[in-house]
């Protein structure tokens, strides 16, 4: 399934829930289907099994549909408690930096408020000269967990989306005592979707072809098979740490590409 929030076009403006028959496809409003059911995908996704039995079920009988063309698409999640993030994680782009491949997974992350929709304008702030791009592989924890096993982790992940890991690299690499959270976490630095595609609709999430085009041009074009720590690592590796709970957005990470390791740089006007 593509799960999705939307708003309908000259409707209320509230958010709804809803299903993507498929890429490009119509929707379902899962919220006209089962008025019960919560307006954010946080609240969906904290229903567990239950809410996704729903929207298959809605799904199915083809009722209460929405023309793409009447819908705006939103990011898929909203709200999550946390935004984690990978970096070093493509074993491609270790090499096009020269440094080693990292040993353990390295953790950092973007305040929720950086999240925008799929086809949100990116504000570029004034407080940067060094504006990039990172198309990486996202997924979303379906069910709270601490501790996990590897062998588990696929059972706490509601499914993929695509994500851009957009980065002030003059903040990251240079202000702040080179922390990257500053220079990672603008408003609008954090566009994901348009849909989640659930765990059980992929064969493989290591092995997607993954690209960003820069003013039509492709920039980066790897495959999900180069990241270093895959889902279920990432999921366990954190887990150790914090509570993942349902809603939460984890990126895993960008191959090779980016403006700032070009000769010379390129960097977001």
């Amino acid at each position: 399934m593509r799960l999705v929030q939307f708003r309908r076009g000259g409707g209320p403006p509230e958010v709804r829930v809803g299903v993507q028959q498929r890429e490009g496809g119509d929707l379902v409003d899962l919220n006209s289907f089962d008025p019960s059911l919560p307006h954010s995908m946080r609240g969906f996704l904290e229903r567990g099994e239950s809410a996704l039995d729903t929207a298959q079920r809605a799904l199915s009988s083809g009722q209460h549909l929405v023309p793409l063309s009447e819908a705006s698409l939103l990011s898929p999640i909203t709200g999550p408690d946390k935004v984690i993030c990978v970096g070093m994680n493509y074993v491609d782009h270790c090499l096009e930096q020269g440094v080693p491949i990292p040993s353990e997974p390295i953790i950092f992350s973007k305040y929720p408020s950086a999240i925008a929709g799929p086809c949100d304008d990116i504000i570029h702030p004034t407080q940067t000269k060094e504006l990039d791009w990172e198309v990486e592989l996202a997924f979303v924890i379906g069910k709270t967990g601490k501790h996990i096993k590897e062998e588990e982790a696929l059972g706490h992940v509601a499914g993929f989306t695509v994500a851009h890991d957009v980065s002030a690299r003059d903040w990251q690499m240079k202000r702040n005592g080179k922390q990257w959270l500053l220079g990672k976490t603008f408003d609008t630095f954090c566009p994901l979707g348009p849909a989640i595609v659930t765990a059980g609709a992929l064969s493989d999430p290591h092995n997607l072809g993954i690209r960003c085009r820069v003013n039509g041009g492709v920039v980066q074009d790897s495959s999900t098979n180069q990241m270093v720590f895959k889902t279920e690592a990432l999921v366990s590796w954190v887990s150790q740490f914090v509570t993942l709970y349902p809603g939460d957005v984890f990126l895993t990470g960008t191959p090779p590409g980016v403006g700032v390791f070009r000769k010379p740089p390129v960097f977001l006007k």
